[in-house]
């Protein structure tokens, strides 16, 4: 029996109160046109309602996924389609970051490492038992994975220490969901699942195996961009087999793109592998270029140390450009570049794109990336922060009108034996630019990063 229909068919059985697990890294692996219909059935009936999302990092983008939902939300004035939430991170979602500052929904967030190694965790009946977060505002002893007082009230999910062998760990669980939205490119009539035109694999299957392991064995919908005949996708390509997927919803291809600004792109998927020369960027020198360049000259100093090629992690912001410089110097062979979405080696891009690489040599799930990350298998990160303190604590994002969550930086300091913080020393409105050699401050930030007492500490 084929397992392809219509979105409204495969949402309307999922019931009031669901704890609902959404695949997305950014625009990545989000299954978009499904968190569309989902909100436009709550809509015309009022059902489900009283919803939580879990997710592996942050289903939505700018006017896009969850963030369009909550910004829907507001305009409605109705606020009982979600009841909560737990996302690792919210960056690219001002919409529900205003749900978690006003106190709408319970909002709860954890290390995004936390969260793809809970996934696979939770099948196996456990929660995720990790030295993440020791120490930070994460520890249960500080602030805990609360984002507001809601979340305090409420702890649907939860974070708590514990001792094994005489050493501290956290111990992080959220309720089993009972519904997956996930994504693939194609499926045949069986459900079997390829991901050939996604730019990265996420943590896609954990999320289904979650959501059917026992008790309850919950339903999976999976949103593609073309189905096919059974049998037509070669074994190894399936990424998720059919048994584990309850239905099949094709997707107008507005709402399946590779990533927020880019449909989609044979590069980014692999499909096509260009030369070097096809992904450098324009020479135009400024403050954020200088500062790549800077962590590009010590990690080839570290690599000079160590007689030997590094692997490396590139945050958002500004170390992602230092995977530009690397191409640009044709270094891409000596110093081989991984963002945590997946990707290894190619171009990592940047702002809302965040996640995505053009060109990569290989593209690992999320859970196997992290268990390198947190390993220490990587030579070095290079991450950015938004306050430091007199002893060199860190806050990466966090201000009091702003609560992006700590996406996966935890996760990745706690196994780097090298971290390169990159960022200006000031943020906010600035006029800084480079001029003939020298940098030219017209304008500083009216936001001083080194600071007395930093918000929140994630390092």
């Amino acid at each position: 029996m084929t397992k392809i229909t219509d979105a409204e068919k495969a949402l309307s059985g999922i019931k009031d109160g669901s704890v609902v697990a959404i695949s997305g890294f950014n625009a990545a692996t989000m299954p978009e046109y499904l968190i569309v219909k989902l909100y436009d059935l709550y809509r015309n009936t009022g059902h489900p309602n009283n919803l939580f999302i879990i997710s592996d990092t942050l289903p939505a983008a700018n006017n896009r996924g969850l963030d369009l939902v909550a910004k829907g939300m507001y305009a409605d004035g109705d606020f009982n389609f979600i009841r909560g939430f737990m996302l690792p991170f919210l960056g690219q979602s001002p919409w529900l970051q205003r749900l978690a500052l006003e106190n709408k929904v319970a909002a709860y967030t954890w290390p995004i490492g936390v969260s793809v190694h809970w996934f696979r965790s939770k099948a196996l009946g456990l929660p995720a038992i990790t030295k993440v977060g020791l120490g930070t505002f994460l520890d249960p002893r500080q602030d805990g994975v609360y984002l507001n007082e809601l979340a305090r009230e409420r702890r649907e999910c939860s974070v708590r220490l514990t001792e094994i062998n005489g050493e501290d760990y956290l111990v992080y669980d959220c309720p089993k969901p009972s519904v997956a939205l996930i994504r693939g490119s194609v499926a045949d009539e069986l459900g079997n699942l390829s991901m050939e035109d996604e730019a990265i694999y996420g943590t896609v299957l954990a999320i289904t195996q979650t959501t059917k392991a026992m008790p309850n064995p919950g339903t999976v919908i999976a949103q593609v961009m073309y189905v096919t005949k059974a049998g037509a996708i070669r074994p190894k390509s399936v990424h998720v087999p059919g048994p584990l997927i309850d239905y099949v919803v094709e997707a107008p291809l507005e709402y399946h793109v590779q990533s927020a600004s880019i449909k989609y792109d044979p590069r980014v998927c692999g499909r096509v592998t260009p030369s070097n020369v096809c992904i450098q960027q324009d020479g135009k020198l400024d403050l954020e270029k200088v500062i790549a360049r800077r962590v590009t000259v010590e990690l080839v100093n570290l690599m000079g140390r160590l007689g030997r090629p590094l692997i490396v992690n590139l945050g958002i912001g500004i170390p992602s450009t230092v995977a530009r410089i690397i191409s640009e110097e044709g270094l891409s062979d000596l110093i081989f570049t991984t963002v945590e979405s997946g990707p290894w080696g190619g171009v990592a891009l940047n702002g809302d794109d965040f996640g995505v690489a053009i060109a990569p040599f290989a593209v690992l799930p999320m859970p196997d990336q992290f268990t390198i990350y947190e390993g220490g298998a990587i030579h070095a990160t290079s991450l950015g922060f938004m306050q430091v303190g007199p002893s060199g604590d860190v806050n990466p994002s966090f201000l009091p009108e702003r609560l992006p969550g700590p996406g996966g930086f935890p996760s990745i300091v706690h196994g780097a034996p090298r971290i390169y913080f990159a960022g200006a020393f000031t943020a906010g409105k600035r006029d800084i630019r480079v001029e003939n050699g020298r940098l030219i401050i017209g304008r500083d930030g009216d936001i001083t990063k080194f600071v007395k007492k930093p918000y929140k500490i994630a390092f």
